[in-house]
């Protein structure tokens, strides 16, 4: 049956809508707070050949960018002879899925009428895979969990028990694991659900025709974009922290007709700590980046990341082999969009934003009785992992935003949510005043936080964090956001990644970093200077010296706030 390109625009929204709906469905069903809260997930749709038709509005671009590649893995190592109905495949393969071990990806074939239709896709963050956790400590892959190649969860429906029972006795959180894999399982199945339906609600035989429509079009589209800008090259660079010792990244970007080239080449070499990037995973985020700017309002599918084309030697810190430790790649990973954006700055001025806080603000703390002394006897141990964020940079004429996210678009999860996996404490979670850098446009607000545990426990604290020397910059003119800091309460230094024992009574307390101001500080609206000031986003030291307020407008603008007048 034949259908009209209408017709076909219909069914295209109608399958984001699915892929959407799985989505959904994966963070309602879901044990882990990374999912329920976070939103660390992804959720799409693939034909037959693995290319990818649609994905979902919820989630980062990191899982579906990178799963984006990975059905194809799939294909390829269960073999097309090997596929039936009610199959369902897993994986958390590094290099073959999303890029590190805590990602658990699972696919399943749909089938309509006895034929093979597509395939759904999801992947999750799971809280625990084994190993010595979640961190950077590791010294190879093997030491970072348990290892799942791509391999059948399910055959013909009936789930391989033996599998379940060697991931039960590898992992901290077996339920909540268990509980996870089933949660994507039944997400898949919905989709599946919902795109039968459709396929009888259309009379379709197969996707190809609106498969064939959906990549055609995105491919045009995007094309049509790039050919439109002016060709050119250019380089960007930065050095973020590291674990050690500062690591560089660097891109050579070349817009050419048909194409976009985003070259490594230059960058630092593989780290001994567990902050190694798969290439898979720095290419995600590359692609990410030059969509937001160049064509962010194409959906996301196989042709329209096609022309975003990633390069980087082989064992850089963005294209680690195995068996390199990979566990954050998420730290390297989410700085590769502001490496990018410094080269295009360069080539389309006026259009991208200055540098954020970049990698999520993550720790995660292991509880456990406290041994210094005899413990109560309700003490228990407890894995309690939470995604936190600094601040985004400030865009060419619009304020970063506050402690949000750019560019993994994971959320901030609520205190309630992490205090009720175990009895961890978040004495402190608030804005960071004077930490968004001054500029023309002002750069998003971190956080700060203060952590400590229930009565009876002490803990381990596995940090995760960047920018501690090396804030996020600005940009024409704008100044830096502060950077991260880290101590316990009693002032003893802590590291900015890394296991580190904090001791029964002691309290964790951090201040994530701000993004950078966008052009000079001293063209801001003033009005805007007074909002910030009377919001308490910027102190009256900063309100002087950074933009300029006289003391009496300082003063009239606190009166004000005092008195509850609007300012």
């Amino acid at each position: 049956m034949t259908h009209s390109n209408v017709a076909y625009q219909v069914m295209w929204n109608r399958l984001i809508s699915v892929v959407e709906e799985q989505a959904q469905a994966l963070v309602r069903t879901a044990f882990s707070t990374s999912v329920r809260e976070a939103g660390d997930l992804s959720a799409g749709v693939y034909d037959t050949d693995g290319q990818m038709l649609a994905q979902a509005v919820t989630g980062t671009p990191g899982h579906v960018n990178a799963m984006a590649d990975a059905v194809g893995h799939f294909i390829r190592r269960i073999g097309r002879d090997n596929i039936f109905e009610g199959d369902v495949y897993i994986t958390n393969d590094p290099w073959e899925g999303t890029g590190h071990l805590h990602d658990i990806t699972v696919v399943t074939p749909s089938f309509h009428k006895g034929a093979l239709a597509g395939f759904f896709a999801c992947t999750a963050h799971i809280v625990d895979i084994g190993g010595r956790g979640f961190g950077a400590d590791a010294a190879s892959v093997y030491e970072e969990g348990l290892y799942i190649p791509i391999m059948k969860l399910a055959e013909r429906g009936a789930v391989d028990q033996t599998l379940i029972r060697i991931v039960r006795g590898n992992v901290r959180e077996p339920d909540q694991l268990v509980g996870d894999i089933y949660a994507l399982t039944t997400c898949n199945e919905i989709g599946h659900r919902r795109l039968i339906e459709m396929m009888e609600e259309f009379a379709l035989d197969d996707l190809n025709g609106i498969g064939d429509f959906i990549l055609e079009n995105s491919r045009r589209a995007t094309l049509e974009r790039i050919n439109a800008l002016k060709p050119g090259q250019a380089t960007g660079e930065m050095t973020v922290d590291g674990f050690a010792a500062p690591i560089t990244l660097k891109v050579k970007l070349s817009i050419e007709k048909d194409r976009i080239l985003s070259d490594f080449a230059g960058s630092s070499g593989l780290d001994k700590k567990g902050i190694n990037c798969p290439l898979v995973y720095a290419k995600a985020y590359a692609c990410y980046a030059l969509k937001c700017a160049i064509a962010p309002e194409i959906p996301n599918n196989a042709a329209s990341l096609a022309p975003f084309e990633i390069s980087a030697p082989e064992n850089t810190i963005v294209n680690a082999l195995h068996p390199a430790p990979v566990a954050l790649r998420h730290i390297v990973g989410h700085f590769v969009p502001d490496t990018i954006y410094a080269a295009l700055d360069k080539l389309l001025p006026n259009t991208v934003p200055a540098e954020g806080a970049g990698c999520l603000c993550n720790f995660q703390v292991s509880l456990r009785p406290r041994t210094d002394a005899p413990a109560p006897p309700d003490a228990r141990r407890a894995e309690v992992l939470t995604f936190n964020s600094g601040g985004a940079g400030a865009r060419p004429a619009v304020d970063g935003l506050n402690a949000t996210a750019f560019p993994s678009g994971v959320m901030t999860m609520p205190i309630e949510a992490t205090e009720h996996t175990g009895p961890v404490i978040i004495w402190r979670k608030e804005l960071r005043p004077d930490s968004g850098g001054a500029g023309q446009f002002r750069g998003g607000l971190g956080q700060y936080m203060e952590v400590g545990a229930r009565e009876g426990h002490e803990f381990d604290f596995q940090a995760m964090f960047d920018r501690v020397d090396h804030p996020a910059r600005g940009r024409m003119g704008g100044q830096n956001g502060a950077p991260t800091t880290i101590a316990q309460d009693d002032g003893s230094e802590m590291q900015g990644k890394g296991k580190q024992f904090v001791a029964h009574g002691r309290r964790v307390m951090l201040a994530f970093p701000g993004g950078a101001g966008y052009g000079d500080p001293a063209l801001r609206d003033p009005e805007l200077v007074k909002r910030d000031l009377a919001r308490g986003y910027i102190s009256a030291k900063v309100a002087k010296d950074d933009y300029g307020l006289t003391d009496a407008t300082i003063k009239n603008v606190l009166d004000a706030v005092q008195n509850g007048e609007n300012v």
